[in-house]
């Protein structure tokens, strides 16, 4: 049952025990309580439906921005995950410094760390964490 529903029957009950609401005080009351009540079921009933509105507007707008991630992103996933930044962190295999290069210096294979002054080579063979043919940790040192 409804809080409307519920109010009615009230109402119901309270015409049933023939109080007059004209000249009794207790039916003043009454009848003003139960005036505040069909005021109050309505209120929550206009909000019920008002959730239910705005939960079917919530559902249709995350379909789609589901829809507009899918059309953006759908070209990250193809992507060889080794371009997604520009800069990669490497450790010296002498003073164990943790160093941040840049692409280019990658591509030379070669690196003077900064801390010990060491020269080392990088072996990206085993950093690639993707099976992209276009990725450059797939290509050898001998080329």
């Amino acid at each position: 049952m409804t809080i409307s529903e519920r109010v009615a029957y009230l109402k119901g009950l309270a015409e049933g025990l023939a109080i007059d609401t004209e000249k009794s005080k207790e039916g003043k009351l009454i009848q003003v309580m139960i005036g505040i009540l069909e005021e109050i079921g309505m209120s929550i009933e206009d909000l019920e439906e008002n959730t239910v509105a705005l939960g079917e507007e919530i559902d249709a707008l995350s379909d789609d921005l589901s829809d507009v991630e899918e059309v953006l992103f759908e070209d990250e996933d193809e992507d060889c995950c080794c371009d997604e930044d520009d800069f990669f962190e490497v450790s010296c295999p002498n003073c164990k410094e943790t160093l941040v290069i840049d692409e280019d210096v990658l591509e030379s294979g070669l690196i003077q760390c900064p801390s010990c002054k060491e020269k080392f080579a990088i072996d990206l063979s085993d950093d690639c964490c993707c099976d992209d043919d276009d990725c450059y940790c797939d290509e050898d040192e001998d080329d």
